[in-house]
């Protein structure tokens, strides 16, 4: 599970760092948050064709899905693109999907991130409904807070085999496999520039808060840090085996 990949820098970072990384822990599947792909906020069918073409399998999203237009028509159609599952009845696009014997959800937080229909009773629902889902079964929460993704953890321990929390950038130092055998970690982190604050320039975010005035925020530069989670799922049981956090350094622009 690659973090939130930000802009161009983290577009990068992903096609030279993921064949490598794909070698070197003899991965299966590989999963990226990319809405924040295109200029730092939402996606488009060419970012999303450029982390496909460098070997991500699925590409999850969150509350920025709907900021690029364009990508609304593709949606509907066969690529691996999932926005939250917890949207209203009616929106384009799914919040799930199954791939090499894997469902891949997505769904979105609350605290601090808007109104939505509730995650918790989301799932509920979706893991009902679907009588045929794998054993192995993964889930991008996309949340602000961490009471609400830890709690999210909890909810799902031993129903699914992973909880990933993404939307901060940040990555945690929580990794853990929790009682019931769902590996868990409260965020991932991001694809970005490491000079920066959450992918963006820093003068302008700080300018920002400073002055509480309006400025355009740009993508930062430099070199991008590479944040990931690698877990080992037993098919049989879909219980973690193992996680472990990944960070890597990329190039600059």
């Amino acid at each position: 599970m690659i973090g939130d990949v930000v802009g161009k820098p983290g577009r990068r970072a992903v096609r030279e760092l993921l064949p490598g990384l794909c070698s070197k822990y003899g991965l299966d599947l590989v999963i990226a948050n990319g809405e924040n792909s295109a200029g730092g906020l939402g996606i488009t069918i060419d970012t999303a064709q450029e982390l496909l073409d460098c070997g991500v399998n699925v590409i999850t999203t969150g509350n920025h899905i709907w900021a690029k237009k364009e990508i609304i028509p593709y949606l509907d159609s066969d690529l691996p693109i999932l926005r939250p599952l917890n949207f209203p009845p009616g929106v384009p696009g799914r919040g799930f999907l199954m791939i090499e014997n894997v469902m891949v959800v997505n769904i979105l937080g609350r605290v601090f991130v808007g109104e939505f229909d509730c995650p918790f009773r989301a799932i509920d629902s979706l893991l009902s409904e679907i009588t045929t889902a794998p054993k192995v079964i993964v889930v991008d929460f996309h949340a602000e807070a961490t009471s609400e993704k830890a709690a999210m953890g909890r909810y799902l321990d031993s129903r699914v085999s992973a909880v990933f929390g993404t939307h901060t950038h940040v990555g945690t130092a929580d990794a853990c496999i929790l009682p019931g055998g769902t590996a868990y970690v409260t965020d991932v982190g991001m694809v970005g520039p490491e000079n920066s604050i959450i992918g963006d320039d820093a003068d302008a975010v700080l300018c920002s808060f400073l002055t509480k005035m309006p400025h355009r925020f740009s993508i930062g530069k430099g070199n991008a840090i590479f944040d990931a989670m690698v877990i080992e799922v037993n098919e049989s049981t879909g219980k973690a085996i193992s996680i472990k956090r990944v960070r890597e350094k990329g190039y600059g622009e």
